[in-house]
């Protein structure tokens, strides 16, 4: 089979991370895939100088790092911005539009270039404007969710079923640690990112608000962009730059608390990845948190309120030894019967029968992170 990754400029998001992984384990097994990508758009001048006066340095890089780097699957960064067109593609039996704007150019490709599929990891409302993306989730091809969300999403705004919800797994050896006790004093740690949908700053003031109470609280923070004055880190926090995965299971696995604080989310891997190293999770209900943490591991918080996660934090500190570590351990279960290699064959079946003009007979409920359906 012939497929043709349709990507935004690539990066180190967890959306490109989990585009990789799923390009490689079909290129592993025998398929031939292709990943094309357009130029990141140069920047007006007013963007420019709103980056410049807020970030006081400048934050446009022509070629980020990127999941697909060294992955040996064929990426094919093009030399003009979007969109891509027909002339930039191979001919293949199957294309996958991987975000809102990539649906846009996926829909005006010509047949030869493979019938077409949504990967659709999030409803982008953060990103683009809403009549656009709203059209995207209306395009008459098929579409492929990871969480029941989502589904839910596409039913009941947009009258469409999608073919499959094949929620995210994690590489349980990769991101991995052995039995641990709780550190004294302990440490907290979450994800950086200026936006406000990934909710930073909710998990910050949440740090802050719980040091008042647990003396000598470490902060550990990994980015994909160093901090911005907007939203600075508190003091005594240990920032990591664009951590590749080794380095960030080892963040995990530093931490006797992660924390999630997103307003939205397509689906939140770091929650299962910091799982997978036994570090306990705290997580506003957003993307697949209320899926993940129903079977133990952690627990969710409302969203906006630092105060709740703070209490969780201190709570969580406060546990008696085997308790903490009994949370640690079911943290890791909680992740463990669901691998990529399963996330692949779902997705490697969608794709073939697509391909071939069928409907794929595949499940709307989703195999949950335990192993078991969870019905999301």
């Amino acid at each position: 089979m012939r497929v043709t990754f349709v990507l935004p400029p690539p990066n180190l998001s967890g959306g490109i991370r989990v585009l990789a992984i799923y390009a490689e384990r079909l290129r592993r097994r025998g398929h031939e895939v292709f990943a094309v990508a357009p130029m990141e758009r140069a920047p007006t001048l007013r963007e420019v100088a709103r980056a410049l006066l807020k970030q006081r340095r400048w934050p446009f890089r022509r070629k980020r790092r990127s999941h697909f780097d060294g992955l040996g699957v064929p990426l094919q960064r093009l030399p003009h911005p979007a969109p891509v067109t027909d002339v930039d593609l191979p001919d293949a039996d199957v294309v996958v539009a991987t975000w809102w704007e990539t649906a846009e150019w996926v829909s005006r490709l010509s047949p030869a270039k493979g019938a077409k599929v949504h990967f659709m990891q999030d409803y982008e409302v953060w990103f683009a404007p809403v009549e656009r993306l709203d059209a995207t989730c209306r395009l008459p091809f098929p579409k492929i969710v990871l969480t029941g969300w989502m589904r839910d999403l596409l039913r009941e705004k947009f009258g469409r079923e999608p073919l499959a919800v094949i929620p995210n797994s994690v590489d349980a050896w990769l991101f991995n640690a052995p039995p641990r006790r709780r550190r004294t004093p302990p440490t907290v740690g979450t994800m950086y990112s200026p936006s406000a949908y990934k909710g930073c700053d909710v998990c910050i003031d949440a740090v802050q608000i719980a040091r008042r109470e647990v003396r000598g609280l470490g902060f550990r923070v990994v980015g994909n962009s160093r901090p911005l004055p907007s939203l600075p880190l508190p003091r005594n926090t240990e920032f990591t730059l664009q951590a590749r995965d080794r380095e960030l299971s080892n963040v995990y696995a530093a931490c006797d608390i992660w924390l999630f604080g997103s307003r939205q989310e397509g689906f939140g891997l770091p929650i299962l990845e910091a799982m997978a190293c036994r570090t306990p999770v705290i997580a506003t209900p957003a993307g697949a948190a209320p899926d993940i943490l129903r079977s133990g591991g952690g627990v969710l918080v409302p969203h906006d309120s630092p105060e709740a996660m703070a209490r969780e934090i201190v709570r969580i500190c406060s546990l008696p030894p085997i308790a903490w570590c009994e949370l640690s351990a079911c943290a890791r279960r909680a992740v463990e019967g669901y691998s990529w290699d399963d996330a692949a064959d779902r997705f490697e079946q969608v794709l073939q029968q697509v391909a071939a003009g069928k409907q794929p007979q595949i499940p709307n409920s989703a195999i949950g992170t335990a192993g078991k359906r969870v019905g999301v």
